[in-house]
């Protein structure tokens, strides 16, 4: 009995001490009371999976982001920065000069300047993008940098395989980070080839089978391509088979994604980006070349061109304080499509004031998800939209993968962040805010395509759905802090 005694003492303390580490480490509340009621309620498995998945990386820094580490030249690139972007923030096209304070805050929250002079073009699905991205690969004279959260050892991975070999053996310096489990399959093959040819090729936080729960969470989820300092291409589109969609083949799934190509300086932030992960990745430190920020001088280009990246190195949520920025600068019509859409409480409040303003919202999502749990959770957020007047259409042609906002056929946003916490909170995402009227209106326009192939959700119908439809998507949501 006094050793059932000691062990209930223990046990309890232990518990304490746990529940203690939950409220000290975790900054979102509703992600704090998910974790106590686990630790709680199912106390091994419950701190099993608080230790496997909810510690808080953005208290304990992966990594140090600083890409110079002298001081003194930091300070004076980041003044330069600074004045170039209120410079090309005061130049900007005079309907878009609303927008100077969401430029600020990205700006101010991770040193992302605004920047001019870029030739912009959207690229639909992998049919569209991967033409040009290869042309551009062929087409490389000094570097090419590769970011990757997919590459897959298929037909499309091993054509670009191919290019990056014979790049490398022609003299282009040619570095590739893969996420070591978003990427698993070219670990044994595709990896030491490319090793082999020269190419300098790393993973993002490598899994270690002793810490292979925690290092799972925390994936690279960004798409970058970087050729010459002045070609750029990011957004949703991963390196695979699935993102091409054959005619001739009516058996495959149509997958709907958005990328960007973008030309000029606008790039030099997804360059920062890559060499920050690559200095982490490598444990060395890449000595910048002047090649590595070069600007092509025969674009002509008129867009404005803004990064926003953040993930558990970032002090601040930034991509989700821009979301929140842009949809309350919104005077008539909010376009969002994202395929795993779980919004936390401050994003869904500024859905709920842009549409009790009369703003037109309209969110576009999957009809069938390939995560149950992820779609569950998301259909228990459709009612609380649909009651404030958020028109929600599924998407039946296929899967819809894309993850874009337009704001009022002004404003883009094309990156890889999905509106969920994981994106918000957990992953590494970069998005592209586009302050142009003409790739407005070409998302929109696509956007509008899609909801051709779509199916709008009655409000009535939707709440007259059976407890028995509804309980599993509200004990979803109650997870949905860990999803």
């Amino acid at each position: 009995m006094k050793w059932i005694l000691v062990f209930e003492i223990v046990y309890v303390l232990f518990i304490i001490a746990v529940c203690l580490r939950i409220i000290y480490d975790t900054r979102s509340v509703s992600k704090t009371l998910a974790y106590l009621m686990l630790a709680v309620f199912l106390p091994v498995v419950g701190v099993i999976i608080y230790f496997s998945f909810g510690i808080n990386y953005r208290v304990r820094k992966i990594y140090n982001k600083k890409i110079i580490s002298d001081d003194i030249i930091s300070q004076r690139i980041n003044a330069r920065i600074i004045l170039n972007s209120e410079k090309t923030i005061d130049q900007m096209n005079p309907e878009l000069q609303k927008y100077k304070k969401l430029a600020q805050l990205l700006l101010n929250s991770n040193m992302s300047g605004l920047s001019g002079r870029n030739e912009v073009k959207l690229l639909l699905n992998g049919e569209q993008k991967f033409p040009e991205v290869l042309q551009a690969l062929r087409n490389a004279k000094h570097h090419i940098h590769m970011e990757y959260y997919i590459f897959e050892d298929e037909k499309i991975g091993n054509e670009i395989k191919d290019i990056l070999i014979e790049k490398a053996k022609q003299g282009v310096q040619v570095r590739f980070i893969y996420d070591d489990f978003g990427s698993r399959s070219i670990r044994k093959k595709l990896v030491p080839e490319l090793k082999a040819a020269g190419v300098q090729a790393f993973p993002f936080y490598q899994i270690i089978f002793i810490a292979l729960a925690n290092r799972l969470n925390y994936r690279n989820h960004r798409k970058i391509i970087i050729i010459d300092g002045n070609i750029g291409f990011t957004g949703g589109i991963n390196i695979s088979d699935r993102y091409i969609n054959d005619a001739n083949d009516p058996k495959s799934l149509f997958w709907r994604d958005t990328h960007v190509k973008i030309m000029g300086p606008g790039v030099h932030y997804l360059q920062h980006l890559f060499i920050s992960d690559w200095n982490f990745c490598s444990e060395e430190t890449l000595e910048i070349q002047e090649a590595f920020f070069s600007t092509h001088e025969k674009l002509k280009g008129e867009v404005e061109v803004q990064i926003a990246a953040s993930g558990p190195d970032s002090d601040h949520p930034t991509i989700l304080l821009n979301l929140i920025q842009a949809i309350g600068m919104a005077d008539q019509e909010i376009l969002i499509t994202s395929p795993y859409f779980i919004p936390g409480i401050s994003l869904l409040d500024a859905l709920f004031v842009a549409a009790l303003s009369g703003i037109k919202v309209k969110l576009l999502v999957p009809f069938e998800s390939d995560s149950i749990w992820v779609a569950a959770a998301a259909r228990s957020y459709y009612q609380e939209l649909l009651d404030v007047g958020v028109e929600i259409f599924q998407y039946q042609k296929g899967f819809i993968h894309a993850k874009t906002m337009v704001i009022d056929e002004q404003l883009s946003f094309i990156g890889t962040a999905n509106m969920d916490e994981r994106s918000f909170e957990l992953n590494f995402e970069v998005n592209t805010v586009i302050y142009d009227s003409g790739i407005a209106k070409e998302l929109k326009n696509a956007f509008e395509e899609d909801l051709t192939f779509s199916v709008p959700i009655d409000a009535k119908s939707w709440a007259a759905r059976s407890a028995r439809v509804q309980f599993p998507e509200k004990i979803a949501r109650l997870l949905s802090p860990l999803l």
